[in-house]
């Protein structure tokens, strides 16, 4: 049973959320938090395995609230940050402070149902029409690398960079084993080395590193694509 906490300032907002969570039989909704505040208090009573979390809430707001959970060594709960806004800033801001995946709130409920499997997997969850926006900018940035990242990069068997770039390309660990020709638990082997290795947190942390540090580039336009 995968527990979930819904943290919103709208009531109607968590009771939709309710409603398409609870007919799953695998989701079990513990608890609703009404602010940023709200939500970190319940999430460290109760210990829910996710967290979906409003940007935008009166007081302490949701990418505060989840710099705060994220930094707690002894929690090991995810946040899928959910906003009306599709806006870069709150992508930016959400996935440094340590969120699992950012999704808009007219996500349909069956990609919500699948996002909330694939974060407690492990897995990253990026909205499709921010993914592109989130690495193009990356690659625009000046980036100052840390010294002690470097060290921890070059601590990485070649297998392992190879993986953390497949990674960057967003391949599931399925793909990365038809990609590598190995199977599925080597593959899940090397990825949580590689995250263990690089002190992160999970697989969106991941994909940041490896556009920050040089190890994947966006795949060239189709010149064709809008012909």
């Amino acid at each position: 049973m995968i527990t979930v906490l819904i943290a919103d300032d709208q009531a109607l907002v968590r009771r939709g959320f309710q409603l398409i969570l609870e007919i799953e039989q695998d989701l079990e909704v513990v608890g609703e938090a009404v602010d940023g505040d709200d939500a970190v208090d319940k999430a460290r009573e109760l210990r829910p395995d996710i967290v979906l979390m409003d940007v935008r809430m009166p007081g302490t707001d949701g990418i505060e609230a989840t710099r705060i959970l994220t930094a707690d060594p002894d929690s090991s709960t995810r946040v899928v940050m959910l906003t009306t806004f599709d806006m870069d800033q709150y992508v930016y801001e959400a996935l440094k402070a340590g969120a699992s995946g950012f999704l808009l709130k007219d996500v349909r409920p069956e990609l919500l149902v699948a996002g909330i499997h694939a974060v407690y997997a492990g897995e990253s969850l990026l909205a499709p029409s921010l993914t592109r926006r989130m690495i193009d900018s990356f690659l625009d940035r000046p980036r100052a690398l840390d010294p002690k990242a470097e060290q921890r990069l070059a601590g990485l068997t070649s297998r392992e960079r190879e993986v953390l770039a497949l990674l960057a390309r967003g391949l599931t660990n399925a793909e990365i084993a038809d990609e590598l020709v190995v199977s599925a638990t080597t593959v899940k082997t090397h990825v949580a080395r590689v995250l263990m290795k690089l002190e992160l947190r999970d697989r969106v942390q991941a994909v940041i590193f490896a556009y920050q540090h040089n190890l994947a580039r966006p795949r060239a336009a189709d010149p064709n694509a809008h012909r």
